[in-house]
């Protein structure tokens, strides 16, 4: 038996931050936050956001990447604006094709799309020196300092961006809101890659604090770049002027950086799928959360839950869709109310202007999937139908939970990650009613199902049991707990809430069984209901002179289950199987046939064994690269301009057993030897999609 005891939540202190976070756009509408929430008019707005590099999508994939992105449940785009994407060479700013940050932001305004620019100058995103130019390695002073001639270069750059974004304020009634000032200050840095392989210098972390922030910020008004609000990321012992600024949060549940030069590391079971209580007076700090201010003082915000993970050089894994929307899960039952996702949108690195690469060198050249949601090539993953479900979820009655505060079971304190034998669960409450959040995915071990547990939940004047409960393993849900239907009190149903629609005569409330639970629904004063076994199924009551449908979706319905269509349903593939020619050890030729004019999307597939796979055209141009992970590789056609009749080059570094160098020759003669090589090219297709 679990117990969770609604008459300990804390009555809510809810007041709205300093003018200093709000903002008015023309029509009047004012947006802003109190401690608890971001405010739309005063009211509770549930903000859902999601990374996308627009220089790291081809122009012609905006529109359909924002549509999609809308689609899944997001109401803000975030993205990182890379110095270097930008400046290259010295004083030559470039906003074209796509670096045309104004495009950018303008097909997000046509689709009523928040926007939320991360300016820098120090960005990381796995780019070149972290976004930091090449150029200002040999300057007389420190980066990321409050040196003077560093600041009046950061001007520079602030004004380029300013001059590119003007009447697309927020002020101005456009959609952006927020800007992001330097990244993870005072807690991360980059290699300087011109040093990688011989010094292994490093950019410097920062060392001035909340001045140093404070001094951009100022620069940025200064320049133009004026928001209704500013953020900056607070994880790690990073600087966070909160009189200022929005501290935003993160969690990652894959660490590739943890095997930095240092390829024996072992993956820990991360503690990211443990609940906490981040939003509490009483609990100064928690896991990855030890922020420098009152925890009720700021609302717990999120800029950087893992969406997916790139692999690293030293470190790859095949990456859980499902712990996407378990890490969501977790974060809301933890008092977020701002859900942000890096990355939400995966991309691929420009070519830069003066050198061909502009990526750190642990990651691959040009790719950069990141398994994210959305995929490189627009590709719609798991973890984007399961995050929509939330999403739909939080549209409808996010209103409900922005004011709840966190309770934590006693059974759960002091868990460890590696134990899973336990139900892992918490709660969102005003100390009335509230919603039981479950969690049974956990990264990095064996899972299993949970099956007939029981939770009992205690209110002021009753108590109410949940019998026979079970959830499979990597399932996690979200369940109402005294829930006012517009008159009807669902005391609890073992069934997920998605969405609520009313017509003048009519209200339906539709849920879904996540996997593994079998679905009931217990009216105040009522008998409990079962539902049987379907994909869909629904039944009646009556409420205020409207009939009121339940509907409940299937798991595999839930993932269906939409508001708005993203662009362009897939319906139709076809798939044709090429034959590569062998022209070296590890190389081959790929002749590409003619092209459906009329496919939406053109997939190049290659399943393949080796160390990286890099594909060439046939000017010897890099066009694509892939740290073998032993699954598909897919490369999207139509975004690198590749065309029927091309002949590409594949290229397959392989394994290597027992490698070294041998440098005995006193000619300064060096020589690798391997005792054995392992790569194998198991088959190459071409999948074209066709809209439906």
């Amino acid at each position: 038996m679990h117990i969770i005891d609604f008459t300990k939540a804390r009555k809510q202190k809810v007041y709205p931050l300093s003018q200093k976070f709000f903002g008015k756009n023309p029509a009047g509408q004012e947006l802003g936050f109190t401690n608890y929430y971001m405010t739309i008019d005063g009211e509770p707005f549930f903000a859902i956001s999601g990374e996308c590099h627009f220089t790291r999508v081809a122009e012609s994939q905006w529109e359909d990447t924002i549509l999609k992105m809308k689609a899944g449940g997001l109401n803000i785009v975030s993205t990182y604006v890379f110095w270097n994407h930008h400046e290259e060479i010295e004083g030559e700013f470039c906003f074209d094709g796509r670096r045309n940050l104004r495009k950018f932001v303008e097909i997000c305004a046509k689709h009523d799309m928040f926007v939320i620019l991360r300016i820098g100058p120090f960005c990381h995103g796995e780019v070149r020196n972290g976004g930091l130019p090449d150029w200002l390695y040999g300057k007389p002073y420190d980066v990321r300092s409050n040196n003077s001639a560093f600041l009046e270069q950061v001007r520079l750059l602030y004004r380029a961006i300013g001059e590119q974004i003007q009447g697309l304020l927020y002020k101005d009634g456009g959609p952006i809101i927020g800007a992001q000032l330097d990244n993870e200050y005072m807690h991360s840095a980059a290699p300087w890659e011109m040093t990688t392989g011989i010094s292994n210098e490093w950019v410097n972390g920062g060392r001035d604090g909340d001045a140093y922030l404070v001094a951009l910020k100022n620069i940025a008004i200064e320049e133009g770049i004026v928001t209704p609000f500013y953020t900056c990321t607070g994880w790690g012992g990073a600087a966070t002027p909160t009189g200022e600024m929005l501290p935003l949060w993160g969690g990652y549940a894959f660490w590739p950086w943890m095997f930095y030069g240092n390829k024996d590391y072992k993956h820990p079971a991360t503690p990211e799928y443990i609940y906490r209580d981040n939003h509490n007076n009483a609990v100064k700090s928690t896991y990855n959360f030890e922020p420098f201010y009152e925890p009720e003082s700021m609302p717990y915000s999120c800029c950087e839950m893992g969406g997916g993970m790139i692999p690293f050089y030293n470190y790859r894994f095949h990456f859980p869709c499902e712990s996407v929307d378990a890490m969501a899960n977790v974060k809301l039952a933890s008092g977020c109310n701002f859900l942000g996702y890096y990355m939400y949108r995966g991309g691929t690195n420009p070519h830069g202007l003066r050198m061909d690469y502009l990526n750190e060198h642990q990651v691959p050249k040009l790719g950069y999937d990141y398994n994210a949601p959305i995929g490189e090539f627009g590709q719609l993953r798991p973890s984007f139908y399961r995050l929509r479900c939330i999403h739909i979820f939080l549209k409808h009655f996010g209103h409900l939970l922005c004011p709840m505060t966190t309770i934590l079971a006693d059974d759960n304190q002091g868990l460890i990650p590696e134990d899973n034998s336990y139900l892992r669960y918490a709660a969102r409450t005003d100390g009335e009613s509230g919603f039981l959040f479950i969690n049974n995915y956990q990264d990095h071990i064996e899972q299993a199902d949970k099956v007939n547990e029981s939770i009992t939940i205690k209110l002021k004047d009753k108590e109410i049991t949940i019998d026979d409960l079970s959830i499979a393993a990597g399932e996690e849900a979200i369940l109402p707990i005294n829930l006012d239907m517009d008159g009807v009190r669902l005391e609890y149903a073992t069934a997920q809430l998605l969405s609520r629609v009313e017509t003048d005569t009519s209200l339906i409330y539709i849920f879904f069984r996540p996997a593994g639970m079998k679905p009931v629904y217990k009216f105040e004063g009522e008998e409990i209901i079962e539902i049987p076994d379907s994909p869909s199924y629904s039944f009646g009551k009556q409420v205020k002179g409207k009939p009121l449908s339940i509907i409940t979706l299937s798991r595999e319905l839930s993932l269906e289950y939409t508001e708005i269509k993203p662009p362009a349903e897939l319906t139709n593939q076809n798939k044709r199987v090429l034959t590569p020619k062998q022209c070296g050890e590890s190389r081959f030729t790929i002749e590409i046939p003619k092209l459906n004019p009329e496919a939406k999307d053109t997939l190049l597939q290659i399943n393949y064994s080796g160390d990286i796979g890099q594909l060439f055209d046939k000017t010897g141009k890099l066009l694509h690269d892939d740290f073998c992970c032993e699954s598909t590789w897919e490369i999207g056609l139509k975004e690198l301009g590749i065309k029927g009749g091309d002949v590409l080059t594949l290229y397959i570094t392989p394994k290597k057993d027992d490698v070294v160098v041998d440098v005995s020759s006193t000619m300064a003669g060096r020589l690798e030897k391997a005792d054995g090589v392992h790569y194998a090219l198991r088959k190459v297709a071409l999948v074209e999609t066709l809209e439906g």
